[in-house]
């Protein structure tokens, strides 16, 4: 397991929105600006670039042309780009931190960090932390809702233009993807998970095993199998009670400290090398203090102690 050494962090904007029916989630990136997360970074010593935001047409200038897969082509288009950024701030040797936007996000993100680690043969480990497992496809999805399917295209299973999207499939192999905080999946979506098999803790599990002893094994496991790990974090994983503001909120999700001693255990780890934050959405929110909760994250998984 190689070590992530970059000391300059690309923070890359992606206000999406298409792949879920609750609007607001696109003015996440803007909240979590406002919320000093490039502040908080600098003050770990870390130097930063923000790319700003990729362009995506709002919802108001485009019609749905399959109702399975809502808003597929502006998605994909917008996906492709993202992709590229990240591949190239890879290539840089630089830190990607993608800040959105709904989960969709992850079909981009995902396939960057994928073809980045194509190229230099490393093996690729996804961390999901999530309510949702995010593995529908549009056989099994109830609403059609592109957000709720990054995971499975990024696996290989769903419609081709979502699995081979930027040029090859799959990009993530099951056994070196670990989901956590999982609590709210639908039922043909339990048929999917099956059928892939990656390691699913979900919150009966943190109930049962504790946090600290999931994440510490995941972590013993990915070091010992891949070489680049992207850490895939959505918001709405942790309690509404925490963090109202988020795109799908749903009850029982992780605690304030649950969700800090995660991200601390992968900054202890080290062995982070691309970093996504999805589905803060400011308008169910109270005065931003689910994107302040969501910055002060970001600086723990990136080295913020309390000593």
């Amino acid at each position: 397991m190689k070590k992530n050494r970059s000391n300059v962090i690309n923070i890359i904007g992606f206000p999406m929105d298409l792949g879920a029916d609750r609007r607001g989630v696109d003015m996440g990136p803007s909240a979590l600006r406002i919320a000093g997360v490039r502040e908080k970074l600098e003050r770990l010593g870390y130097k930063i670039i923000d790319s700003g935001d990729i362009n995506i047409r709002i919802m108001e200038l485009q019609k749905i042309t399959n109702h399975k897969l809502k808003y597929l082509d502006e998605i994909l288009k917008t996906s492709k780009v993202l992709a590229k950024k990240v591949e190239k701030v890879l290539d840089k040797g630089q830190f990607p931190l993608c800040i959105g936007g709904d989960h969709s996000m992850a079909i981009g993100s995902i396939a960057g960090v994928s073809s980045y680690c194509r190229k230099n043969k490393l093996k690729l480990g996804v961390i999901w932390i999530d309510a949702h497992a995010d593995m529908n496809t549009d056989e099994t999805s109830p609403s059609g809702n592109i957000h709720g399917m990054p995971l499975a295209a990024a696996l290989g299973l769903g419609n081709e233009h979502l699995t081979n999207f930027y040029g090859f499939a799959p990009k993530v192999k099951p056994e070196n993807c670990a989901l956590i905080g999982i609590r709210s999946i639908d039922q043909l979506e339990k048929l999917n998970i099956k059928k892939l098999n990656p390691s699913v803790y979900t919150m009966t599990d943190v109930d049962k095993l504790g946090i600290h002893r999931i994440i510490s094994r995941v972590l013993k496991q990915f070091k010992e199998k891949v070489d680049h790990i992207h850490v895939s974090f959505d918001l709405d994983a942790v309690d509404p009670s925490v963090a109202a503001g988020v795109g799908t909120p749903v009850r029982g999700g992780l605690s304030y400290r649950e969700t800090h001693l995660i991200m601390e255990s992968i900054a202890e780890c080290g062995c982070m090398s691309s970093l996504e934050v999805t589905e803060i959405n400011p308008i169910l929110d109270n005065k931003n203090e689910s994107a302040i909760f969501a910055s002060d994250v970001i600086a723990s998984v990136m080295g913020q102690r309390i000593l």
